[in-house]
């Protein structure tokens, strides 16, 4: 073996290894975190763990350090050149469509910065507190990832960073106190090496998990009362375009190719109404290519003095089929004002202004926006994410009373709900075609309905060019479009027939996750429908779009549901966890700890009932055994009291220690065992050991013929297994052992 390879593979301190592999881990983690967050640019998404995995393979195989301290004080003192450009140029450019521009833009320059120091500090380390520097990065890649996300991977991603660094900070002291050091020098794959190497790791792991836990609890004792601004919001939010008061046609489309979560809603339980729908934003105003609502003065809906916004009151519907819905919305940034709750909203309440706090205190100073479609906004824009829980009443449907609710409708209705652009004649001719059996408002909305369902397909990729005229295409050349096309079609023709209707964007119910009791809600969710007006009953929802085809369940789609539930628990009880939780798990607890003291109450006290009833009843029948519990309960006592049952067991385990295999039988401990037998059998017979005694001057005073010489070798024995390492011959030792105990049979 040359020299140069013995080099490479003797480490002058001990665990070098295992502090290179902590230290590489280290900052490959905060890299991982950082990049986790989908906050930085692809360019440096891959860069930056590229470069460290590169140089953790360059670790891995002894190589010295690739950079000169000289030169790494230059390169970074070159990169402030080049920040302010990327403050005003490059990341600007990246979050133009962020909610704060010129903020974002800064922090990302600086994560950017941070991510260039820490590469070109791994490259040039050589010493220890070149590594203590580079600990003090990574920790600051942390910060920063806490200020860009708060999704579930960034605690699992935590919990692995500090387990690395605590392994670093006890590599770096070890290190630290081999140094100079006079020892010989240590193979890197030695057995004592690896051995090291596993109580490091060990003691590393578990420093990591008691941090862990008491974090958790110190956590929970002391809650926050706000998650953070920048935490809370988002460069680029979810959703560009399909839920303001102007949308075009094939909007929604764009945005079902996506499958990110926009909101969760959680009911506790599947809502069951057949039509239920995330109500998002109802347009009036068609013009032959867009959607709009000419609502330009909305009524202001302020909080009551528990936060609660009452929207409407609950006397739109009467019938007791009409579904009472409560949720939970947590709902992820979109570049859009609306709030999606169902139909017939009766009252909300939630942090809109997205700064984090509790319902409390928060929501008082939040107010919400209402036009003339029920529709809901929200003045502080949903650029974070929000949460808020509401009531809603779904009306029941009648087919029996929408037909006889007539054709009644007030001035304002036909001028706002029948209005028409221009349109190709051939689409009145088919309303009227379509319906020419239907006789009532409601049969000619059902009519239509079916149509559209039953004669066309449902297409996210469109062939041929609309062009000014989206809707005859879709009608008459294409019969394939998405739900925009189905549910403007439906809504113009019901309005050639005098029918008012308008268009409604907003969501699907999404997939129903039984662990988590709540509906995960997609961007591909996305959704238009149409809403019909009947006098006397009021808006009623119709969907002429085909059903999409259901999702496959299987093992994966159950762990989605898995992780979906941890991040709804996530959510809510580690990012909105406030005072308001603190006291609602406390409250909890101590209910739920009164309960088990008194079911633990009642099951002693009915199981002591039983016991009584059963001696009692065994008593009857044994008359003449009746003082046996007295005697057994006295043996108990002397039992107890002389400690036979600690020295029966102690007596079972030297037998079979006695009995085990050969390597268990040359225990040191087992020569101890049958000394301290060998000296309870003499003394029972006069011959006691004294304290100040050794073990060859009290074999010297056992001077019967019968005894003297197995006593001795005994004790030669015995003193060369205990004291001399010798290995414990557990045979000889019993078998002097039996001629002793002859030996005072016989005396």
């Amino acid at each position: 073996m040359s020299a140069a390879a013995a080099s490479t593979r003797i480490s002058p301190l001990p665990a070098e290894r295992f502090y290179r592999a902590a230290l590489f881990f280290l900052v490959l983690t905060s890299a991982a975190t950082l990049v986790s967050t989908g906050k930085l640019d692809l360019l440096t998404s891959i860069l930056a763990p590229a470069a460290i995995l590169y140089k953790g393979f360059r670790l891995w195989r002894g190589h010295p350090a690739e950079l000169a301290q000289r030169t790494a004080t230059w390169l970074v003192v070159a990169y402030l050149g080049v920040f302010p450009l990327d403050v005003f140029l490059f990341s600007r450019v990246y979050v133009a469509n962020s909610s704060n521009p010129a903020l974002y833009a800064a922090l990302l320059a600086a994560v950017h910065f941070l991510l260039f120091v820490m590469l070109v500090r791994f490259y040039s380390a050589t010493s220890d507190r070149d590594a203590l520097f580079l600990a003090m990065l990574s920790f600051a890649g942390i910060l920063a990832s806490a200020v860009l996300t708060v999704d579930t991977q960034f605690l699992a991603l935590f919990f692995i960073f500090l387990l690395f660094g605590v392994a670093t900070f006890v590599g770096l002291e070890v290190r630290r106190g081999a140094a100079g050091a006079v020892s010989p020098p240590v193979s890197a794959h030695s057995d004592q090496e690896r051995r090291l190497t596993r109580a490091l790791s060990l003691a590393a792991l578990s420093v990591a998990l008691g941090g862990m836990l008491l974090g958790s609890m110190l956590f929970f004792l002391f809650p926050r009362f706000t998650a953070g601004y920048l935490g809370r919001a988002s460069f680029q939010p979810s959703l560009m375009a399909g839920f303001n008061d102007d949308v075009e046609l094939g909007q929604i489309g764009e945005i079902k190719k996506n499958s990110a979560v926009v909101m969760r809603v959680r009911t506790g339980k599947p809502v069951a109404y057949p039509l239920l729908r995330w109500r998002g934003i109802a347009l009036s105003t068609f013009d032959g290519k867009r959607w709009s609502t000419n609502e330009r003065h909305p009524d202001v809906l302020p909080p009551n003095s528990d936060g609660w916004i009452f929207v409407t009151k609950p006397t739109i519907v009467k019938e007791r089929s009409a579904v009472l819905v409560e949720y939970t919305v947590l709902l992820q940034p979109i570049a859009s004002d609306a709030l999606f709750a169902p139909l017939n909203v009766i009252s909300v309440r939630g942090n809109f202004s997205g700064d984090g706090g509790n319902y409390d205190a928060t929501s008082r100073r939040t107010y919400l926006l209402r036009d003339a479609t029920g529709s809901l906004f929200n003045p502080y824009h949903n650029f974070a994410t929000i949460r808020y829980e509401g009531f809603s009443l779904l009306p029941a449907i009648s087919p029996a009373k929408l037909r006889v609710a007539g054709s009644d409708y007030s001035a304002e209705v036909r001028d706002t709900y029948l209005q028409l652009p221009q349109l190709d004649p051939r689409i009145s001719q088919l309303a009227r075609q379509v319906t020419a059996r239907s006789a009532t408002p409601y049969d000619q909305a059902v009519a239509i309905e079916n149509y559209l369902r039953s004669s066309f397909s449902y297409s996210l990729t469109l062939t041929g060019k609309p062009g000014d005229d989206p809707l005859p295409h879709f009608l008459f050349v294409t019969r394939a479009g998405h739900c925009e096309y189905f549910a403007s079609a439906m809504a113009v023709m019901l309005r050639t027939l005098g029918v008012p209707t308008r268009e409604v964007n907003g969501f699907l119910p999404g997939e129903y996750n039984d662990l988590g009791g709540d509906y995960i809600v997609r961007a591909s969710d996305a959704h238009s429908w149409v809403e019909v007006y009947f006098p006397g009953t009021g808006w009623i929802t119709f969907d002429p779009t085909p059903p999409a085809p259901a999702p496959a369940s299987g093992l994966f789609s159950r762990l989605g549901y898995f992780m979906d539930w941890f991040e709804l628990t996530w959510n809510e009880w580690v990012i909105n966890y406030d005072f308001a939780h603190q006291a609602n798990l406390a409250q909890n607890m101590h209910r739920n700890s009164r309960n088990w003291t008194e079911s633990a109450r009642a099951w002693f006290r009915s199981a002591q009932e039983k016991s009584m009833e059963k001696i009692i009843s065994w008593q009857a029948g044994h008359v003449r055994l009746r003082y046996l519990l007295p005697v057994a309960l006295v043996l108990f006592l002397v039992v107890l009291r002389f400690d036979l049952v600690s020295a029966l067991l102690q007596q079972l385990r030297f037998s079979w220690q006695l009995r085990s295999a050969e390597s268990a039988r040359t225990n040191p401990q087992l020569a101890s065992r049958l000394y301290a037998e060998l000296l309870r059998m003499l003394e029972r017979r006069g011959f006691a050991r004294q304290e100040s005694q050794t073990a060859f001057e009290f074999a010297a005073e056992v001077n019967s013929p019968a005894l003297a010489p197995a006593v001795s070798e005994f004790t030669q024995i015995y003193a060369h297994a205990r004291f001399g390492g010798a290995p414990c011959d557990t045979l000889r030792l019993r078998a002097l052992l039996e001629q002793v105990h002859a030996g005072l049979q016989s005396r």
